[in-house]
């Protein structure tokens, strides 16, 4: 029989549409539901509520827990059933309340381990490419123009920067979700004697009702997707004939349906389409929590679907990158004839005469006439990027 933890104050069942509107799509907590509640039944037994052959059982069951019934309500619900009857003690001291956010802190925490990893294994993949890449010339660009010579290597540390402050943000987030709502009960704690769990919240109406945690962790994968769009449009743009600065691998592009030439970057389009989406995931759950009263509400039951989709969305989108970034086949040649106009040394120019003592705005004036006059004569190039080789090293080591 499905349990409803709430039954014994409705008599009866729910209208079939009201039970299906209320029912959560919450599979995804059952091994963080497990966490939480065998600390519980620990916290129990240290209380005298439930006695060492009681916790022995429970402590088996939920080990043995791997999937929850459809018929049931919610993930809680399915593990007090499968408990059997030494479930119907297991509540004691606990909601509904403080079991969600229990159980939601710690997934959100292990979603931002895995972030974290997958991060890694894309900028390790990204330096591989920037070591091989050091010294090959590119231009880089400003509004889309060619503005002055850099190297891809160079180019891609850029790229490696915006990664390592969305490391540090998922390591905020899991830092945030960290403390236990345990013992908050549905707002105001218990009359039972049962022990604080470890790094217990100060406030059980915070406890219950806080979902900064899981928007700190979507803000996270809002910033990370917005990283990544730029990061695939640059692909996109790079692989086009018009730049031809890279060539796709074909185990991370697709063809098209009726053009048998083409080769598209759907990888970089799709992460970069994503970003939208992280976005809205983002301004949802703020919306949805912006005007609740204290302490739970059930509007909080929406905090889950933002944040399991996000999650898959990270995994997804940094696995397919990795694999097109290792696999790009850059042309070298295309990009050192696209980055030896000697316009882009322009700036190098005026630089050279401030070195001989000229004020700066006069020799940007006289640079800027000669280019106006067609008779701009490009200076000697100089090192203004400094050694990449190092740079490069240095980021390794920062994500070995």
């Amino acid at each position: 029989m499905p349990v409803r933890l709430w039954s014994g104050r409705v008599g009866g069942e729910l209208a079939p549409e009201v039970w299906e509107f209320l029912r959560a799509d919450d599979a995804e907590l059952l091994p963080y539901d497990l966490q939480a509640t065998l600390l519980h039944a620990q916290r129990l037994h240290a209380a005298a509520i439930l006695d060492d052959a009681e916790l022995t059982e429970v402590t088996e069951r939920l080990a043995s827990i791997e999937e929850i019934d459809e018929a049931d309500e919610d993930v809680h619900s399915s593990i007090e059933r499968q408990l059997g009857d030494v479930g119907r003690k297991i509540h004691a001291g606990r909601s509904r309340n403080d079991q969600v956010a229990a159980a939601f802190r710690l997934y959100v925490g292990d979603a931002c381990g895995e972030a974290t990893a997958a991060l890694t294994r894309f900028a390790r993949a990204l330096l591989d490419r920037a070591a091989g890449e050091a010294t090959t010339a590119m231009p880089g660009y400003t509004h889309l123009q060619r503005a002055q010579p850099v190297t891809l290597g160079h180019h891609l540390l850029a790229w490696i920067e915006m990664l390592e402050r969305d490391r540090a943000r998922f390591a905020f987030a899991k830092q945030q979700a960290a403390p236990s709502p345990l013992g908050a009960g549905a707002l105001a704690g218990s009359t039972l004697p049962i022990p604080p769990p470890p790094d217990q919240l100060r406030n059980s109406i915070d406890a219950v009702a806080d979902r900064d945690f899981a928007l700190d962790y979507l803000y996270a994968v809002a910033v990370l997707f917005t990283h990544l769009s730029r990061i695939g449009e640059e692909l996109v743009l790079w692989t086009t004939s018009e730049f031809g600065f890279a060539r796709l691998p074909e185990d991370a592009a697709t063809g098209s349906s009726l053009m048998p030439q083409k080769l598209n970057p759907d990888v970089a389009e799709l992460a970069r389409g994503k970003a939208g989406t992280a976005i809205g995931r983002l301004t949802g759950l703020l919306a949805t929590v912006k005007s609740l009263a204290l302490a739970y509400d059930r509007d909080l039951q929406e905090d889950k679907p933002p944040v399991f989709a996000a999650r898959k969305d990270v995994a997804g989108a940094l696995g397919a990158l990795s694999v097109l970034v290792a696999g790009l086949e850059f042309d070298r040649e295309r990009m050192g004839v696209a980055s030896s106009d000697p316009l882009l040394r322009a700036t190098d120019a005026a630089e050279a005469l401030v070195a001989q003592g000229v004020p700066f705005r006069d020799a940007h004036e006289q640079v800027a006439a000669q280019v106006r006059a067609g008779t701009f004569e490009a200076p000697p190039a100089g090192n203004r990027l400094g050694d990449v080789k190092q740079a490069v090293a240095a980021a390794k080591e920062r994500w070995s």
